[in-house]
This record gives structure tokens, C-alpha cells and sequence, in this order.
């Protein structure tokens, strides 16, 4: 019962969307390697599954803000480069960093981008709510 409540609310429905996209970046990533380096790859990947993102969470997530296309869109963008950051960050961090000083080698990369992409989702949904598809208020310019 919870798990049903959960998974239909606003939330619920951001997560899912959101993992999709998260699955289209981690692919993107993927093929990515194999024709840039490793850093490069995780920030045009993340480019792929934003977009991925924004058309899930305007069909499937939030409300009508009132805002034009354009308007969500910049405003997506601004949430997600925040959010890129903290990918990018623990992504080459924990791939160049902390996974070979503690000897983890296992697909040390696809893991540390699976992690660093996990890493915003509270920080995303709730910007994106309260900002990228914020309702507008009032008489707008």
C-alpha cells in the first residue's frame, strides 16, 4: 500500500522518470568511452540524460507551471548544472581517486558513474519543483 502511494505520487513518479533517464546517461557514458576520455564522457552523457529528463518530468511528473518551453527548459538546465556538478565530482572522484587507493577495480568506472548519477536526486526533484516547473504566479511580464 505504501509502496503504490509512493510510486504514484509526485515524488514516486520523479524517481522513475528519473531513473530512466539515469539509465539513458549511464549508456550514453558507456558508449561515450569508447571515442572520449573518461571525465568527458560522464558531462556529454549528462547532457544526454537531461534532456532524457526534462521531456519525463514535463510528461509524466510535474504540473502546467504556465512557463513557456523555453522558460522550463533554462531553468532545468540551471537545476541540472548544479546537479552535474555533484555527478561529475563524485563520478571522477571516486573512479581517479578514492576507487584505486582502496583497490576497487571492478567495473571502477560504470560503478563510480552509477553512484555519482544517484547522488542528486533529492537536491533535483526538489529544485525542479520549486523552481524549473515552479507555477507562475500572478500577472507575469
Amino acid at each position: 500500500m505504501v509502496g503504490k502511494a509512493f510510486v504514484s505520487g509526485e515524488f514516486g513518479r520523479f524517481l522513475l522518470t528519473g531513473g530512466v533517464a539515469a539509465g539513458v546517461n549511464v549508456m550514453a557514458r558507456w558508449l561515450l568511452s569508447h571515442a572520449v576520455v573518461y571525465e568527458l564522457a560522464v558531462a556529454l552523457a549528462y547532457l544526454v540524460g537531461m534532456a532524457t529528463a526534462y521531456c519525463l518530468s514535463r510528461a509524466f511528473v510535474f504540473e502546467r507551471s504556465g512557463r513557456s518551453v523555453a522558460d522550463e527548459a533554462a531553468r532545468f538546465a540551471l537545476v541540472n548544472v548544479v546537479a552535474l556538478a555533484q555527478v561529475w565530482v563524485v563520478s571522477v572522484g571516486l573512479a581517479r581517486l578514492v576507487f584505486p587507493a582502496v583497490g576497487f577495480v571492478w567495473h571502477a568506472e560504470d560503478v563510480a558513474h552509477l553512484i555519482g548519477v544517484a547522488i542528486p536526486a533529492v537536491t533535483s526533484y526538489f529544485g525542479h519543483r520549486h523552481f524549473s516547473f515552479a507555477v507562475r504566479r500572478g500577472g507575469g511580464r
